[in-house]
Order: structure tokens, then C-alpha cells, then sequence
């Protein structure tokens, strides 16, 4: 009997464990989407501050809502960090709209070094 109740606890260790690292993996998967989906969207709006602005607000929202939602610390605080970017940049002309890309793609680029430390 004590046997039976030493395998099902090491069963359900194991579950347990293979759930928390299938969320991680997840996580890990859909963090680099969004934060090169982000560098992309944003590069390729160069020439229309209002789209972009617009597309700011969108991915900062987007990203903080994935933050939100993994259970990771190292994950969450990239994220985090790089909606906060973006909810600081204001696009009002072209000159805001050519900054905003330079800060995007340097700001992501850390995110993505640090999401792809954190995932292999």
C-alpha cells in the first residue's frame, strides 16, 4: 500500500511538472511572437505617426495582457517592461514616428534577448 502511495505521488509530481514546463513552453512561444510581431507592425508604419501611434497603444495593451497571464518572472517583467515602452512613446509627426521605431526595435530586441535566455 505504501508503494502504491509513493508512485502516485511521484505520478502526480510528474504531471505536475510536465503541466509547469508545457505552460512555460507556451509562454515562451507566444512571448516571441508578440514581441517580433511588435517590431515588425511598428517598422513597417514608419510613414504614419497616427496608424502607429494607434498600433503603439495596441501592442502595449496586447503585451501587457500576456504579462499578465504568465507565470514566469523573468517573462512577465520583459514583457512588462516593454509595454511600458511603448505606452510612453508618442507619435505626433514623422520625427516622433522614425524615434519610436529606433526605440521599438532597440527595446524589443532586449525583450527578445532576454525571453529567448530565459526559454532555452
Amino acid at each position: 500500500m505504501r508503494l502504491v502511495s509513493l508512485a502516485a505521488a511521484a505520478a502526480l509530481a510528474l504531471s505536475i511538472s510536465a503541466c509547469s514546463t508545457l505552460d512555460k513552453a507556451q509562454a515562451c512561444l507566444e512571448s516571441s511572437q508578440v514581441v517580433t510581431e511588435t517590431i515588425s507592425r511598428i517598422r513597417d508604419l514608419g510613414n504614419d505617426p497616427a496608424a502607429m501611434e494607434k498600433a503603439l497603444d495596441d501592442a502595449a495593451a496586447r503585451l501587457s495582457d500576456l504579462a499578465d497571464k504568465v507565470g514566469n518572472t523573468t517573462l512577465n517583467e520583459a514583457l512588462t517592461d516593454l509595454s511600458n515602452t511603448l505606452e510612453g512613446l508618442n507619435v505626433r509627426d514623422v520625427d516622433d514616428a522614425v524615434d519610436a521605431v529606433q526605440k521599438v526595435v532597440t527595446d524589443g530586441a532586449t525583450a527578445a534577448e532576454r525571453i529567448a535566455r530565459e526559454c532555452t
